[in-house]
């Protein structure tokens, strides 16, 4: 108990900004952002979608992974027609859902479903496709920690699948770590790198992240609801409802777009699960070649390696998101470097040229400067003030002052005699 206890304090600390929006991000939001919903005492209650429901499919579409290898196909006719069912189907179609976590239906979660499979009904095939590049990443991650692999579609309203995401508020990547809670899971941010954007490294850090929520909360609703919001505002809001661990019974106590976390958490899997039911087709996805990691132990730019291989940048900086002006800084610690599985041998073999290939241009920090101390320095002569007795004297009238007393004392002696 008393180690749970401080692992809450810890997180706590580090997460208390977590998914945060600030006022004026949220007065820019339009009701197109939001749905009102009435409770059953005939109140109505505004909840926001998740920043990554508002994504526009054509920014999605000019990542490189999409350009590349992502098309609409031509086995499929989507049709832009979105079947209606009645309530009880997708009652029993959730329950169907193979999963450990609760699959629950209320009016907010059909909204959800409905956002997808009809606005959004692009963006789901588009995170269809994309679901083969990053989903077996996700997997991996969460088994290693034993966690529910329904938690792998947390990304899709996290980020819509985009690794280079950033919120309003600056989470970044595909599972939208806040800067604080990205370093306190192992991911290092500074100038040149955020790992927050490496898929492999924030899906591990992700898993982790969850199992320590596991660890104090029990509950999975819970759970994804302080992935949002912070697991500081999840207690603030059992508190408020007198102990109650039922994110249903808290729900009216959570901000508002975490209101919506678990709704468009559960609409989401079963969007991924039923898509064909809603005549929605996956985009067609031809897999990149396999890749290979190497370890670099010195400074190399992206525009060196793509220059002397004759690899399209875009593709590196696909492979390698962590670094964000190109440069990886092999010097400071090795650093890895992930390429075409075909071109790894050929980097090792060129690595001399490589590393010299336009380094006058691409790195301009100089190591050591000289100072120019052949001309004269020209300054202006400021007046040092000296305190003496309580009093500030002048360097300049200092000596006058002298004078004027020597002068005086004088006098005195001669009025004396």
């Amino acid at each position: 108990m008393k180690k749970l206890l401080i692992l809450l304090v810890l997180l706590t600390a580090t997460v208390t900004s977590w998914a945060q929006v600030d006022n004026s991000a949220a007065n820019e939001r339009n009701e197109e952002d939001e749905i009102t919903v009435t409770d059953q005492q005939g109140r109505e209650e505004v909840i926001e979608f998740p920043e990554a429901m508002t994504y526009d499919l054509d920014s999605l579409m000019n990542l490189y992974l999409s350009k590349t290898y992502l098309d609409e196909g031509d086995d499929c006719n989507m049709r832009n027609v979105n079947p209606e069912y009645g309530k009880q189907e997708y009652i029993n179609r959730l329950h169907r859902i193979p999963s450990v976590m609760e699959m629950a239906y209320n009016e907010v979660v059909q909204r959800f479903i409905d956002r997808y499979s009809g606005r959004l009904r692009h963006t789901i095939s588009y995170m269809l496709g994309a679901s083969n590049f990053y989903m077996p990443i996700f997997e991996e991650a969460l088994e290693s920690y034993q966690l529910p692999l329904e938690l792998k579609y947390l990304p899709i309203i996290e980020s819509a699948l985009n690794p280079t995401a950033v919120s309003r508020v600056g989470a970044t990547g595909l599972w939208q770590f806040m800067l604080a809670t990205g370093k306190t899971y192992g991911l290092q941010v500074n100038s040149l790198i955020d790992e927050r954007r490496d898929p492999i490294k924030a899906s591990w850090a992700a898993a982790h992240y969850l199992s320590d929520l596991y660890k104090i909360f029990g509950d999975w609703n819970l759970v994804i609801a302080a992935y949002n919001c912070g697991p500081g505002n999840i207690n603030k809001a059992i508190h408020r409802a007198n102990g109650s661990k039922d994110y249903w019974e808290i729900y009216p106590y959570l901000p508002k777009e975490t209101r919506g976390y678990v709704p468009a958490f559960i609409a989401a899997n079963y969007m991924m699960t039923y898509y064909s039911q809603h005549n929605i087709c996956p985009m067609r996805t031809r897999l990149p070649a396999s890749s290979d990691t190497l370890m670099v132990n010195r400074n190399v730019h992206l525009e060196q390696i793509a220059a002397v291989l004759d690899i399209d940048i875009n593709m590196l900086r696909a492979l390698n998101p962590m670094y964000r002006r190109d440069i990886i800084p092999g010097n400071t610690e090795l650093m890895p470097l992930r390429l075409p599985q075909s071109d790894v041998v050929r980097f090792i073999d060129l690595q001399d040229s490589i590393c010299s290939y336009r380094t006058d241009e691409l790195f301009t920090k100089r190591m050591e400067v000289d100072i120019k101390d052949d001309v004269p320095t020209y300054y202006k002569k400021s007046k040092r003030h000296h305190v003496r007795k309580g009093r500030s004297v002048s360097r300049h009238t200092k000596g006058r002052r002298r004078s004027s007393g020597t002068r005086a004392k004088k006098n005195h002696r001669k009025k004396r005699r």
